[in-house]
């Protein structure tokens, strides 16, 4: 038992002082069962280590969790941002953009306040940043790090590392703000199934084109966009606390390896929503951008993409045209 312990330390604690050095390696592979079986049994050693997790061993999780970030999570973020970039690059070009058919009507209709434009952005400018640090973060070290060499990439990561914690908490601040108040606009509704039958009238070629499905303030697309929003926003949200405040959270160090690879997760899941939100808000819509910039739409676009919402506050006289 006195071996099993020297081995289980050997491999388990850095900077353990031990006198049996040689002959622990060589049984190590050996006994490696064993070693987990009494780690598993609350078997503990000493080490030099000052670290407030000290007397705490490596974890004993299964070890098929170890592979996930290095041949999951990394390259399913990457695939997430040029994978869905690279998509939709190729559907404009085969596709085109959703045109206005009647073109722009010079008259601006109200649709966002201030504060949910501000709000918004407090939350979109956040959700870029924390992407693109986060793809570093996770999948640097497989994707970039082998191109730009060991002491660039790590001169750049000690960069964005300070720069992914910080945007955390305005990213939390706008998640909370928009799942609180915009969820009583994103119900989903009887006429959203036949918005995802026609793609939501973005074709156009062959029997999708020039279908204009129903839909309210939000389309069925921007429900799903904000419901997954709000629930992998909070998985994030609650794993990057994890991951930021270990000292007051005080998790296990298999704790710490579920929340990474929730995060990770939720990461690629935002991502790929996120990417799809950005084009078809920019690029894919015609006169779409202006309502994240002004807060008003022009009133062909409300017609066109939002005719229940636009015929809505038309009937009960809140509709507001910009002065």
């Amino acid at each position: 038992m006195f071996k099993t312990l020297l081995v289980m330390a050997a491999l388990l604690l850095p900077g353990l002082v031990l006198a049996d050095t040689a002959d622990t390696t060589t049984h190590a592979a050996s006994q490696s069962e064993v070693v987990w079986q009494a780690l598993k049994e609350g078997a503990s050693g000493y080490t030099t280590s000052q670290s407030e997790f000290h007397g705490q061993p490596i974890n004993s999780y299964d070890p098929r969790i170890l592979p996930l970030r290095s041949n999951i999570l990394a390259p399913g973020l990457m695939l997430a941002l040029f994978g869905m970039i690279a998509v939709f690059i190729l559907f404009i070009m085969v596709n085109g953009i959703s045109k206005l058919h009647h073109g722009f009507s010079g008259k601006m209709v109200f649709r966002w306040s201030k504060r949910d434009v501000a709000i918004h952005w407090l939350g979109a400018i956040p959700c870029l940043l924390l992407i693109l640090t986060g793809l570093m973060l996770l999948a640097g070290r497989f994707f970039v790090e082998p191109v730009m060499g060991q002491g660039a990439f790590a001169s750049m990561m000690a960069l964005v590392k300070p720069v992914h914690d910080i945007m955390a908490f305005p990213f939390m601040a706008g998640w909370l703000l928009m799942t609180l108040l915009w969820a009583k606009n994103q119900i989903p509704a009887k006429y959203d199934l036949d918005w995802f039958l026609v793609v939501g009238g973005y074709i156009n070629f062959g029997p999708f084109k020039g279908k204009h499905p129903d839909a309210g303030f939000a389309n069925a697309g921007e429900k799903l966009w904000f419901w997954t929003f709000a629930a992998f926003g909070l998985v994030i949200s609650l794993s990057g606390i994890v991951l930021l405040f270990p000292q007051y959270v005080e998790p296990s160090r298999t704790l710490s390896l579920l929340a990474i690879v929730a995060h990770g997760a939720s990461a690629i899941i935002i991502c790929a929503f996120s990417i799809v939100h950005i084009f078809m808000a920019t690029v894919m819509s015609e006169g779409g951008m202006e309502c994240m910039v002004s807060g008003y739409c022009d009133e062909n676009w409300a017609k066109q993409h939002h005719n229940v919402w636009y015929d809505d506050i038309k009937a009960d006289g809140s509709l507001q045209y910009k002065s």
